[in-house]
């Protein structure tokens, strides 16, 4: 078999990135179907994430195979590879369901050295963003870098909420320090989107605390890759990964706000 280069295998991840946000586009305006919850009742699925993410399955797996996979609808399989496709649908499904236009298609492919490569499509602004690991990060196909602002006092942050109620009491806690130590805080409901505004210059920093792998991986690489500093934290609940990024000026000025006891 020919050795498929990382170029071809970011151009499988787009077009069906593209080909699961048509899809989404199209039923985003009509009345949710199967819409039901998962960990608590603000965790929410919808037959939109289900055939979405269905799709995504069914074109990666025609292009490759035998590379594993992990998605947040329960799309899973072993890699023959070493390579696993790590995907969310639909990231921002409250957002769909209320019919607000912030919500993307995240895909990243791992390797054992972690994200090789990563797509996040938001359909409603035509936006592509992607990166592969040691190449930069690009939007469109124009090469985008975090922001250059280096007081903490003067950041824009943005950040998540946990469906978990104890996390979310503690994020409240976190938020007020942000609140009192940055310029503003953003809550857009879709992390993916959050990381990509982190790798374009949107937003100054991102701090979220409850992310599953489905959730991270695309925004993590292209906002490494854009020039920010990411660190996984350890939630103080759960089990799921925290997350910091921001600018290497600004990063340790975050963390401090962010796990000061």
């Amino acid at each position: 078999m020919t050795a498929v280069t990382n170029e071809e295998l970011l151009n499988i991840a787009v077009a069906g990135a593209k080909d699961a946000g048509r899809l989404l586009l199209e039923r985003f305006q009509a009345p949710a179907t199967g819409v039901s919850t998962k960990s608590s009742p603000t965790d929410l699925v919808s037959d939109a994430d289900r055939d979405a993410e269905a799709l995504l399955v069914e074109h990666l797996k025609a292009h490759r195979p035998n590379d594993g996979m992990l998605g947040e609808e329960g799309a899973g399989r072993a890699s023959e590879t070493g390579l696993r496709w790590v995907i969310d649908p639909l990231d921002g499904t409250v957002n769909y369901l209320y019919r607000i236009p912030v919500w993307a298609v995240s895909i990243a492919l791992e390797d054992a050295g972690g994200p090789l490569l990563a797509v996040v499509y938001d359909p409603n602004r035509d936006e592509t963003f992607t990166a592969i690991r040691g190449g930069g990060a690009s939007m469109n196909d124009h090469a985008i870098h975090v922001s250059d602002e280096g007081d903490v006092s003067q950041a824009l942050i943005a950040t998540g909420f946990s469906y978990d109620p104890a996390i979310r009491s503690h994020q409240a806690r976190v938020v007020t320090r942000v609140l009192d130590g940055a310029r503003d805080i953003r809550r857009s409901g879709s992390a993916a989107l959050d990381l990509t505004s982190i790798a374009c210059g949107r937003v100054d920093g991102f701090y979220e605390a409850h992310l599953e792998r489905w959730d991270r991986a695309a925004g993590e690489l292209l906002a490494t890759e854009a020039g920010a500093l990411v660190t996984d934290l350890k939630p103080p609940i759960g089990d799921s990964i925290g997350v910091v990024a921001a600018n290497p000026s600004l990063h340790g000025q975050l963390m401090a706000l962010v796990t000061e006891n």
